[in-house]
């Protein structure tokens, strides 16, 4: 296909990172792409989906990813797969053969391994400048479910209307089935039976990286999995954080034993970003190192390093998302033209392995099977009545609706259009009458 056709359907189709920030998919398409990458990293612990989507839809997936290679003209198709993952690995061995440019890159089993910059350079040797696009070096990063989201759009003409989702934790029956966009987390965590949790938490996205929410809160095209924690777990407590008792803890504790440092995956391969300067600089109110500010814009907030590394259980992760937020705020870009120093000849000695630290987070005893359910499930059991649909699931402008308030909409059906810019079209996600529409949702009534 033209690239100019590929990236129109693409774009009215919705389609976006299925994980993460929700990048449009369509502006990743570049012919500076020489190789593409497929990221089957399972980043965050207790997530499963993309393994199992492998797993069981390996033809079609890899169809599309040879197809989106020589659309952009790439060199090389890789796919990068724990190699714990031997399931979904088998699967991809019997169709790979097909595609003489495609390679599979097996991985180990550390975090943050679907971090894109690492897995870039676990992948090609590459290593992505601090603040740069990884297309700057000739390479193009998708998921597996974006993948498998393409093909629908290509091959049966249907947008994105619902998301894959592990409900795993504090529930009887942990699964990862296919629900609605916009369907709330307390319909969606229904599915898995009865919460076990006397006061339930959700952390919505992952152990790591992922946010508090309620169950009132709607799942997005980026939502890859609700952890139902009790209250007073450890994890629930931290993410309950107060920045101030956190900067008077590092005031008094942070004993500068550079091991949040040591462990940084971006600084092992040579990003300038040092948390244990951080810390003593913020916690000490010294700002005569202005550097040691904006290099926090180089941070993943990956959490390595407040949820691992730290032996005294400091929040350097959350004190530089907080001080990288006051510098957006306040108007401050991130330094341009860093280059990045050699990568650390001690990085493969400083992973951190994903067993250990699901052990450190006290997640061990969550990781079990969550069997992927057939696509259309979540109807047997009708939980979900309502759908939020939110115009702003991506990076760029909203979506702008094009429905009123009492419009008969059938699933599938555009609802908003691309916004000018970086943008993507929203779709209906069941069949109902619209309910309500505002410039950041829609919400529309099953029946």
């Amino acid at each position: 296909m033209e690239m100019q056709a590929l990236k129109q359907v693409l774009q009215e189709n919705g389609i976006v990172g299925a994980g993460g920030a929700g990048f449009p998919t369509y502006a990743k398409l570049d012919e500076r792409a020489e190789v593409i990458l497929m990221n089957c990293a399972e980043c965050e612990p207790l997530l499963k989906l993309h393994r199992q989507l492998l797993e069981q839809r390996a033809e079609e997936i890899l169809r599309t990813f040879d197809g989106i290679a020589r659309t952009v003209g790439a060199e090389e198709a890789v796919i990068g797969i724990k190699r714990e993952y031997k399931a979904a690995v088998k699967a991809i061995e019997t169709y790979i053969d097909a595609y003489p440019n495609m390679r599979i890159q097996l991985l180990d089993s550390v975090y943050p391994m679907g971090d894109e910059v690492v897995l870039i350079y676990e992948a090609t040797g590459r290593v992505i400048r601090p603040g740069g696009l990884p297309i700057e070096e000739g390479v193009a990063v998708f998921n597996v479910e974006t993948v498998y989201n393409a093909y629908r759009a290509l091959e049966r003409q249907t947008p994105v209307i619902d998301k894959l989702v592990s409900v795993v934790g504090e529930v009887e029956r942990p699964i990862t089935l296919r629900v609605p966009i916009g369907a709330s987390i307390g319909d969606t965590v229904a599915y898995a039976g009865g919460i076990t949790a006397k006061e339930p938490a959700y952390l919505v996205g992952g152990p790591m990286m992922g946010n508090l929410a309620t169950d009132r809160d709607v799942v997005t095209k980026t939502t890859n999995a609700i952890i139902v924690l009790d209250k007073s777990h450890t994890l629930i407590q931290r993410k309950n954080r107060n920045a101030a008792i956190d900067l008077k803890r590092a005031a008094s504790s942070c004993c500068q034993c550079e091991t949040c440092t040591s462990l940084c995956p971006r600084h092992a391969l040579g990003h300038p970003i040092e948390p244990h300067k951080f810390m003593r600089s913020a916690a000490n109110k010294d700002f005569q190192d202005t550097n040691v500010f904006l290099n926090t814009f180089f941070c993943s907030s990956c959490g390595l390093c407040e949820n691992f590394s730290c032996p005294q259980g400091l929040s350097p992760r959350s004190l530089i998302a907080d001080y990288k937020l006051g510098l957006r705020k306040a108007g401050v870009k991130p330094p341009a033209d860093v280059k990045p120093s050699p990568v650390k000849k001690s990085r493969e000695y400083r992973k951190a392995p994903e067993e250990r630290l699901e052990a450190r987070l006290g997640l061990s005893k969550y990781n079990v099977d969550a069997p992927l359910q057939p696509d259309d499930s979540w109807k047997e059991e009708q939980h979900i009545h309502k759908v939020k649909i939110l115009l702003g699931q991506h990076i760029g402008a909203p979506a702008v609706p094009i429905v009123e308030k009492g419009d008969q909409v059938s699933c599938g059906q555009c609802i908003a259009k691309p916004a000018q810019g970086l943008s993507v079209g929203i779709h209906a996600s069941v069949d109902g009458r619209v309910q309500e529409v505002t410039d950041k949702y829609i919400v529309i009534v099953r029946g």
